[in-house]
């Protein structure tokens, strides 16, 4: 007997959770349930984490989670409980299978069967933003080595175990080359310890058309959070319907699953939501946590009955559905139909299904690090950047010079062309003569100078080379 945590959530999710739980424990599921309360009534309580302490000591005691979904207010001061919960408890890896079920669910892709798996904890979802000027706001994207490392390794680990033949990497690295770059690297780099399985990468923007256009082409994809939070959703929409698909989110000791849609209010209470997402989502926790013949027989029987044309009205669809029901009927179309298998869907077996452990993160010797020089970014209000570099060549000191400004990352000085069009936030970098190593000490001198100056500083960017190799991107132009 396994204990989980359960939350029933907001709108529909009461709804759903019920039929959840009716059919995985009518297939046999071996588990004992303890129900937390998160969402909007805890939000509207004046907790704005959505999340009493209580419920996260019953999350990291049962390690397992099973959420519906929940409502998050409007408005300032509520941070999405979702995030917040995948980042507390280190779930990392966000795995969302994509799968035709044509010709019962209408698709145009009836051959596709995608399994997505989308980093989880940082990229620009690290949630560190600042406004710096009157026109410029910043959002830092970041990318980590145990970061990369632990979703690319997890890909490959679930493509073997589930028998997936390729795994596919999509960034952005012709344009972001140090955070993207470090993604893709890492990815060659993992690729090439598991020789069995094949291995790509395409380039985000024409790999999700690609996506898109021809799923069938894909297996396994992995990708950094902002690309597969998107791309999840435009897979499983693909493949027929986003209220169709569940997700698992896994880390080193805690686990949660949940449908990937929205908790839907105006539909709340009429028996009228389709449960087939969080239900997708307590399959993947039934594999996790061992129970994997009950998984087997709750996803047939789910099979057969979106065969059988019995179908919620989200999917109904004239000509192809035979019956339109409610959830709760629904939930007992697919209970009914436990210990049965599909005619023309593909049945499913789940005798190699477990949890999916990866080996905790070895941190790399350090590398030499050098100081090659600073980017100092500030306020300023002018047009003409001869002008700006007029200035700020005045905070200069002996060895350290001026050698570029920026404006949204474009070259504007020197050799600026006078059609770019500039904010009020430039970037001057500062770099030593012959490419000496930089003291922090002369990094200090050029702000002390810089406020002698009245030249409104923001922020600071040292400009590091690790083992020799310039670790910092060029100005556009240069």
């Amino acid at each position: 007997m396994k204990k989980i945590t359960i939350a029933k959530g907001d709108g529909i999710g009461p709804e759903i959770m019920d039929a959840t739980l009716r059919i995985i424990t009518a297939a046999g599921a071996e588990i004992e349930i303890e129900e937390i309360e998160v969402g909007e009534k805890v939000y509207l309580s004046g907790n704005t984490a959505g999340i009493a302490p209580s419920a996260w000591d019953s999350i990291r005691n049962t390690k397992v989670f099973l959420k519906a979904p929940i409502t998050t207010p409007q408005g300032g001061g509520y941070k999405s409980l979702n995030v917040t919960t995948r980042k507390f408890l280190g779930l990392y890896a966000n795995v969302r299978p994509c799968k035709s079920l044509h010709p019962f669910v209408r698709t145009k892709h009836p051959e596709m069967d995608v399994v997505i798996i989308r980093e989880n904890e940082e990229d620009l979802y690290a949630g560190i933003e600042h406004q710096q000027t009157d026109e410029v706001v910043q959002c830092l994207k970041v990318i980590s080595r145990p970061g990369c490392e632990r979703i690319v390794r997890y890909a490959f680990e679930y493509a073997k175990q589930y028998g997936r033949k390729k795994v596919t990497c999509f960034t952005k690295d012709n344009i972001m080359k140090q955070t993207d770059g470090l993604f893709h690297q890492v990815f060659d780099e993992i690729a090439a310890e598991y020789p069995e399985i094949e291995n790509e990468h395409w380039i985000i923007d024409i790999g999700a058309a690609k996506l898109a256009d021809t799923p069938e082409a894909f297996d396994v994809i992995v990708m950094p959070n902002l690309y597969g939070d998107v791309l999840s959703d435009v897979a499983a929409q693909i493949a027929g319907s986003v209220g169709l698909a569940g997700s698992a989110n896994i880390g080193e000791t805690c686990a949660m699953f949940e449908a990937i849609h929205g908790s839907a209010p105006r539909r709340a209470g009429q028996n009228m939501a389709n449960p087939s997402g969080l239900l997708q989502g307590a399959i993947l926790m039934l594999n996790h946590i061992g129970q994997n013949h009950v998984a087997e027989k709750v996803q047939n029987a789910w099979l057969k009955t979106i065969e059988d044309g019995i179908h919620t009205y989200d999917i109904f669809k004239e000509g192809i559905s035979k019956q339109k029901v409610g959830t709760k009927e629904f939930a007992d179309a697919v209970i009914a139909n436990l210990g049965k298998r599909p005619s023309q869907l593909p049945s499913v077996t789940y005798e190699n299904g477990r949890s999916i452990n990866i080996p905790k993160y070895q941190r790399k010797a350090q590398a030499k690090k050098d100081l090659l020089g600073v980017d100092v970014f500030v306020q300023w209000p002018g047009t003409d950047p001869a002008e700006l570099a007029e200035k700020v060549k005045a905070i200069a000191h002996e060895g350290v010079k001026l050698s570029m400004i920026t404006n949204r990352g474009i070259k504007v000085w020197p050799d600026g062309f006078s059609e770019t069009f500039c904010t009020d936030h430039w970037r001057c970098r500062f770099k030593t003569d012959n490419d000496r190593v930089m003291n922090k000490e002369e990094i200090i001198a050029l702000l002390t100078k810089a406020t002698q100056n009245n030249i409104d500083t923001i922020k600071t960017e040292n400009l590091y080379a690790f083992n020799g190799q310039p670790a910092f991107s060029l100005g556009q132009g240069q």
